[in-house]
């Protein structure tokens, strides 16, 4: 779970934690409620009574030794949301609090959950990943060096807690394992996949199919965006067969050299990038691993938001692959 504590000012004994926090040494205290408030009371139209008469709350952001003092859980939203309008209208927002989603990997798929978050297009946030941040991640995930060496679920909760303290977040930095598998996966509603590890990739798509759960997964060479709709499919081979017979025991512990050739199945070396087609070969060699730019990782972010979207507002797509490719785009820019 989310480390910061969320403490209603209405009630006595979150004021006087308020009042014990505050005196601490360094505390620092951020109050911009008024200006909320205002802001609050003049949306069109205006919000309901027992909306603006909603107590506010005080935010404990421990790693940040701060206190911060907001509108309630439902003007909070209601503000901080206000824009979406009509892109997403009041009832299709509302819905969205009802979907569960899992995100499994925390590179690219720090992208796509802040952005899921950011459009408030879910009730909960579920992620796993056990690895910490390195600074090699640094040229594509949205942190800092203030977060090195922590663990990636734990750097993307907190920022997302930092965007939208009430949205319920659970971290599960031990990754996807056999141990954490029925508790990461039950109740899902949609689940990202944006790991690594093939196995792992497997490993969650038969878990998916077992309980009918659609798979997102982007890949970021070119904008690869799959949908496996295990919720209409029950019998779907996963990815799209493109690994044939192959399970994830026979694929626990390859080596990056013998990973790339099984990652090229999937992404089809006929449509990859020229760039990364050449650098296939020098995996291992010359390269740790593929390469990956900022700008595709926070594309990838966009791309599974808008589907994520899309079942929330009832109208997702079918199984199969899209390629939102932004370089054959710019390419194709003319003079009008």
């Amino acid at each position: 779970m989310s480390e910061h504590r969320i403490l209603n000012s209405a009630l006595e004994s979150d004021s006087t934690t308020v009042e014990e926090l505050a005196g601490l040494p360094g505390m620092r205290i951020l109050d911009a409620s008024q200006n909320q408030f205002e802001s609050l009371t003049g949306l069109l139209p205006s919000p309901p009574v027992d909306v603006l008469a909603e107590p506010q709350r005080w935010i404990h952001y421990p790693w940040r030794h701060s206190l911060v003092k907001l509108l309630g859980p439902r003007g909070f939203r209601t503000l901080r949301l206000d824009r979406n309008r009509n892109k997403i209208t009041l009832s299709e927002q509302e819905r969205m609090t009802e979907l569960r989603v899992g995100v499994v990997g925390l590179s690219v798929g720090h992208a796509v959950a802040h952005t899921i978050a950011i459009e408030g297009l879910c009730g909960e946030l579920r992620l796993a990943d056990f690895d910490v941040l390195d600074l090699s991640n640094l040229n594509r995930v949205p942190a800092s060096v203030f977060d090195l060496d922590i663990n990636k679920t734990t750097v993307a909760a907190r920022r997302i807690a930092e965007l939208d303290p009430y949205l319920k977040v659970v971290t599960h930095p031990e990754g996807l394992i056999a141990s954490s598998m029925d508790t990461f996966m039950d109740g899902l509603d949609i689940v990202i996949d944006e790991c690594d590890s093939l196995d792992a990739k497997l490993n969650l798509r038969e878990a998916a199919r077992s309980r009918g759960i659609p798979v997102l997964m982007e890949t970021s060479d070119g904008g690869i965006l799959d949908v496996e709709r295990f919720d209409l499919e029950p019998t779907r081979p996963l990815l799209h067969g493109l690994l044939g017979d192959l399970d994830a025991r026979s694929l626990a512990d390859i080596t990056p050299e013998q990973k790339a050739p099984l990652a090229a199945r999937i992404l089809d070396p006929t449509k990859l990038t020229p760039r990364m087609l050449a650098s296939l070969p020098e995996i291992g060699v010359s390269l740790s691993t593929w390469p990956q730019l900022g700008s595709d990782v926070a594309l990838g972010g966009a791309s599974v938001a808008a589907v994520v979207r899309a079942f929330g507002l009832g109208t997702p797509p079918p199984s199969g692959r899209a390629r939102i490719n932004l370089e054959t785009h710019i390419s194709a820019i003319v003079d009008f």
